[in-house]
């Protein structure tokens, strides 16, 4: 941290805020969920949660879950496998996950599933590969699935090794 200029990342992160509380990629831009995993994993990184409007971002990131439990990045798209880290992991940080439907995402990352290669797609039927596979696992972690180990949203790794790492006891 002492490499970076905190003050200005986050002034800049601010920057990026939107009306309906998501983040774009530069002042202006449209909300997607994946900059709104950059940005709040930023501040969450820097301890300025405080910043974010979390009712608010909570609201706009549930509301990317589609009625059959998929979850899309922004407004008026398909759901994609690969939000299911990037939504649920902002929620997370927040303490949002509960404002989506769990077992529905839960059931959507499953049907993605390819019985006989293993690998996961970005939604039913379509071919499977590397990148969705990961974020289909990493979504359904967070989601506490019985047999995985939950990814801690901001480290990137499993949650009780960052608690050790940082010396944390907790969340």
């Amino acid at each position: 941290m002492h490499l970076v200029d905190v003050e200005k990342a986050i002034e800049h992160v601010q920057s990026c805020a939107n009306f309906d509380g998501g983040y774009g990629t530069g002042p202006g831009a449209e909300s997607h969920s994946g900059q709104v995993f950059t940005c709040v994993g930023t501040l969450a990184i820097a301890n300025r949660l405080d910043l974010v409007d979390i009712d608010k971002l909570g609201g706009w990131l549930s509301e990317r879950q589609l009625p059959n439990g998929g979850l899309n990045g922004r407004p008026e798209k398909l759901e994609d496998v690969c939000y299911s880290w990037w939504v649920v992991s902002s929620l997370a940080m927040i303490d949002r996950v509960h404002w989506i439907d769990q077992t529905k995402l839960a059931e959507f990352i499953l049907k993605c599933q390819d019985p006989n290669m293993g690998g996961i797609s970005d939604r039913a039927g379509d071919m499977v590969d590397v990148f969705h596979t990961h974020f289909g696992i990493a979504g359904l972690s967070l989601l506490q699935y019985p047999g995985l180990l939950e990814i801690d949203p901001v480290y990137c790794m499993p949650r009780d090794v960052t608690n050790r790492v940082l010396g944390r006891t907790s969340k």
